[in-house]
């Protein structure tokens, strides 16, 4: 059995793609987190909303409607799927295809990108919180920083380079967009939040998630909120992705051609809790493997001075700021050395 602190790309590798009938110990989570899993009321009267697009740049009327379904989503779900929203189905394939593809190549190759330096253009790794969680996530991952400059494309593995290009343009115009509706399901100026440069940084975060010989064992990523403005996920066709609603586990399931969207822990700071970063979390399962990418508006670990806090606009004496100021450095760093551990780290900014 592999020690927590002795795996390395490889061994950790090798666990997953090995014809493995049992879950190694490592990947085996606590009794109350399994307790926790077994025992979730699976909503089946709940359902994420869903938005169409296709009109909401073309006339006022639509625009409103649309606003008004981003508000009610935002503050009562934290979650919602769009669907016409300008990215051609083409590019969604071609990404997913791009994640299979440098999957598949040989473990040599993928060991030249792994790191947990979160501080480099492009890594690989398994699972940034390995060493901060009780037990790892049956996933491998590699990240990638798209904004606000996009990599020197040598820098990027050739299985996937014009894959992730491709895709993050589309998916920083759709950004541009969502940030406008968001700042007006707010009462704000449509430039709001990008004046506040929430738009200003974009992390690619691109998970491929094996079989599993013993799902009911482990999970695909830990229960969590998102250390991010918004997160853009594109997922596959295999399912997994659950969302925390008024203590129930709800399915997100699937849907052809559509992008999951969900406010991040730093929408929430800002909107003084008007907005909600919600918990979710992705099952193991035997089908698969199972692709998803999450786009991260956030710099993460990138250096950034700008200081956040409750926009002053939504303040008044019957609504004072719930949360001190902060930086987005300062703040994933916490996040990062939390671990995904099914805690809020939004809880340590309160006022």
């Amino acid at each position: 059995m592999v020690a927590k602190n002795s795996i390395t790309c490889n061994s950790y590798n090798d666990i997953k793609s090995s014809n493995e009938t049992k879950v190694p110990s490592i990947f085996g989570f606590p009794p109350v987190a399994v307790a926790d899993k077994k025992s979730s009321v699976f909503a089946s009267d709940f359902a994420i909303p869903i938005i169409d697009f296709a009109c909401v740049l073309q006339d006022a009327v639509s625009r409103e409607s649309v606003v008004e379904k981003i508000k009610d989503a935002a503050e009562n779900w934290g979650f919602f799927q769009v669907i016409n929203h300008g990215v051609p189905l083409s590019v969604l394939e071609e990404i997913k295809n791009g994640v299979v593809r440098f999957h598949d190549e040989d473990p040599e190759v993928k060991k030249s990108y792994h790191s947990r330096d979160f501080a480099k253009t492009f890594i690989y790794h398994n699972n940034f919180e390995l060493y901060s969680s009780s037990a790892g996530d049956w996933r491998d991952s590699f990240a990638c920083y798209m904004a606000p400059d996009l990599p020197n494309p040598e820098e990027l593995p050739l299985a996937c380079r014009d894959a992730m290009i491709g895709y993050s343009k589309h998916v920083m115009n759709l950004g541009d967009l969502l940030f406008e509706l968001l700042s007006e399901a707010l009462g704000l100026s449509s430039e709001t939040l990008k004046r506040m440069d929430c738009l200003k940084g974009l992390l690619m975060l691109c998970h491929y998630y094996p079989p599993c010989p013993q799902p009911d064992l482990t999970l695909g990523t830990s229960r969590h909120s998102d250390n991010t403005f918004i997160t853009i996920l594109l997922q596959d066709n295999i399912g997994g992705l659950q969302v925390l609603h008024q203590d129930c586990w709800v399915d997100v399931s699937p849907l052809a051609g559509a992008l999951v969207i969900n406010i991040g822990d730093f929408l929430q700071l800002i909107t003084n809790d008007k907005f909600k970063s919600v918990e979710h979390r992705v099952l193991a399962n035997k089908a698969g493997p199972r692709i998803s990418v999450a786009s991260f508006f956030s710099s993460s670990m990138k250096p950034n001075s700008t200081v956040y806090g409750p926009i002053k606009e939504l303040l008044s004496e019957e609504n004072p700021p719930k949360y001190r100021d902060f930086t987005i450095p300062e703040y994933t760093k916490g996040y990062i050395e939390k671990g995904l551990d099914g805690t809020s780290h939004l809880s340590n900014f309160k006022i």
